[in-house]
């Protein structure tokens, strides 16, 4: 007897639903076993080295613990966020509109490219550097350095969605005689959203590591500055829990906080696709 429409329906979506399932506990079980393949390794290293040299993981995760423990974290890692968070804004309000001209104008382009490509082939090193020469200890020199390493690819990811809009939708939305208001919201934007989400995500790894290195040379607050003060007194666990708890929370941010922004954003693909 054959079986009902609904109810093949319903085995399809319960065998597509189970091998999701089955899918994100692999994935899982493949990252669990990543991280305890690299603290066996860690472990032996520091075996080899010496707990003076190298710390062992369970040093350093003592340390870690005694850290958040006494709330110093949550103070010096909202700082060194803020900072970022700061840079990126002021890396958005110049390279944004930089990447528009770029990819709206073949002269701005010729005019900006060299430029732009130079900013972003700098070594991150040198913009901390420069800015603790123009800025001394203060917050301006972490805040200029994310914006200057993070602007280039702002820039270029914008002008490369710019560039690749269907010409025909403008064409076309000129014929109906849209308005350009209407143009930029419903034509331009959706183009250029995930180019620029791509420019974001990209720099975002390289400024929040921009970022502590020009704490770590001039800052008075912050994660970076703590790992300075550490260095100063000769802990090596001290510099790596620090580390490796800003890496942590960092990877956080990333995952929550951007992941679910991307989603929010691109919602309208997943309405498409149904």
């Amino acid at each position: 007897m054959a079986i009902p429409a609904t109810n093949e329906d319903e085995i399809q979506k319960i065998g597509t639903t189970q091998f999701a399932s089955s899918r994100r506990w692999w994935r899982i079980a493949t990252v669990a076993l990543g991280w305890l393949a690299f603290l066996i390794l860690w472990q032996l290293m520091s075996g080899l080295a010496g707990e003076v040299r190298l710390p062992g993981p369970l040093k350093v995760g003592g340390k870690m613990w005694d850290i958040l423990k006494s709330g110093a974290f949550l103070e010096d890692f909202i700082a060194s966020v803020l900072k970022v968070i700061c840079g990126f804004l002021v890396s958005m309000a110049i390279g944004g509109p930089i990447g528009f001209l770029m990819g709206r104008s073949r002269y701005w382009k010729a005019f900006f490219k060299d430029s732009v490509m130079v900013a972003g082939s700098i070594p991150g090193l040198t913009y901390a550097v420069m800015a603790l020469v123009i800025f001394g200890i203060s917050l301006w020199g972490p805040i200029l350095s994310v914006a200057l390493i993070s602007m280039p690819y702002i820039a270029i990811n914008v002008a490369e969605g710019l560039e690749g809009v269907d010409r025909r939708l403008i064409q076309m939305s000129q014929v109906y005689r849209r308005k350009p208001r209407d143009v930029y919201r419903h034509v331009l934007l959706p183009a250029i959203l995930p180019f620029v989400f791509a420019g974001v995500r990209m720099s975002f790894a390289l400024a929040w590591k921009v970022e502590q290195l020009t704490e770590v040379f001039g800052s008075s607050m912050g994660v970076g500055f703590r790992i300075r003060e550490s260095f100063q007194k000769f802990s090596a666990t001290g510099v790596l829990a620090w580390v490796l708890l800003f890496i942590a929370f960092m990877l956080i941010v990333e995952r929550v906080v951007l992941v679910r922004i991307e989603r929010w954003l691109f919602r309208w693909r997943d309405r498409e696709a149904l």
